[in-house]
């Protein structure tokens, strides 16, 4: 089924809790929903889907209507995730922590191999835009047409392929028709490149992937089962942080 939106986002506004009219218990709820919104702020910043539903712009100031890129179907134009992302050794260590029980859960976290060499491998820094990142990594290129943005389809990913554990999503985009299955995300996390890639590499090998690890331009793995194919990047991102690009397609 294709996934279509006539709107990059979907905004859930917070309850207005004011009205004259309303019962002393009603009010008392207002209050105590205040006073719980430190622990609201700390579920959004491990949610990034729900942090960008409740803080993104509404879409009726003309200032903002470049915001809304229903027409511009994967440009990759909406990068600043709500809150942002700190880098630091304790956002890492809990990163780190939470991908290692997950991976635990399925049998032994397993090493990336020693890197090899590749003349035709990519870099993807550069690229802001899901079709350059396509062409760039061999994807389906005719696939680009049915394709849309949204960072719903990052929680649409095959788990063979899925965002790390406190990774915060900034772009994603995919096509899911008869003819075109394609995903494409890029998050940052708070781990090294190294760390990021050995997850991912874990999650494709037990599905049956036979993964390639290259060091050059960029440090990446591709990957290749059945008709499907996995590519995964990582360098340095803003703010020290790393960031990560998945494109899963099946051929």
């Amino acid at each position: 089924m294709t996934h279509r939106s006539n709107s990059a986002f979907s905004f859930f506004g917070p309850a207005i809790c004011a009205a004259p009219f309303l019962a002393l218990s009603a009010l008392t709820a207002c209050s105590e929903t205040q006073g719980e919104q430190p622990y609201a702020s700390a579920v959004l910043a491990q949610d990034p889907i729900m942090a960008r539903a409740l803080n993104d712009p509404l879409m009726t100031d003309p200032d903002l209507a470049s915001r809304n890129q229903s027409n511009a179907v994967i440009a990759f134009h909406d990068s600043h995730p709500l809150p942002p992302l700190e880098a630091n050794e304790d956002a890492a260590s809990r990163a780190r922590e939470a991908a290692r029980l997950e991976l635990l859960s399925g049998g032994q976290v397993e090493s990336l191999p020693l890197p090899i060499e590749s003349s035709d491998a990519a870099s993807l820094g550069k690229f802001t835009r899901a079709d350059d990142i396509i062409k760039a990594v061999g994807s389906r290129d005719d696939c680009i047409e049915s394709m849309n943005d949204g960072l719903l389809w990052s929680t649409q990913m095959p788990e063979t392929s899925a965002v790390m554990p406190h990774g915060m999503v900034q772009q994603a985009a995919g096509a899911d028709t008869e003819r075109c299955v394609v995903r494409v995300v890029r998050y940052h996390t708070p781990v090294s490149v190294n760390d990021a890639l050995e997850y991912h590499f874990t999650k494709a090998t037990r599905e049956g992937f036979v993964v390639e690890h290259i060091n050059a331009p960029e440090a990446q793995l591709r990957g290749e089962w059945r008709d499907e194919n996995l590519a995964v990047h990582g360098r340095e991102g803003p703010r020290g942080l790393t960031e990560i690009d998945v494109i899963h397609w099946i051929r």
